[in-house]
């Protein structure tokens, strides 16, 4: 039993740091079709938005570039 204890020690400790290594999303900006609104996202907002600028590191779109 001792071994499955190690064994299962080991693939959380593995499964904590690939998760503290990840880096988080970028943001884009987005352009209303309708009323030509620009907000900030990382996803889209919906059927009526589309991409206009981006990537950028920051929730004001305002440093450009992926997030660290």
């Amino acid at each position: 039993m001792k071994p499955m204890l190690k064994l299962a020690a080991l693939a959380v400790a593995l499964a904590t740091a690939w998760t503290a290594h990840a880096s988080g999303a970028p943001w884009f900006r987005w352009k209303n079709r309708l009323n030509h609104t620009i907000l900030c996202s990382k996803v889209s907002p919906g059927d009526a938005w589309d991409k206009f600028e981006g990537p950028y590191s920051d929730s004001r779109c305002r440093k450009e570039g992926m997030p660290q």
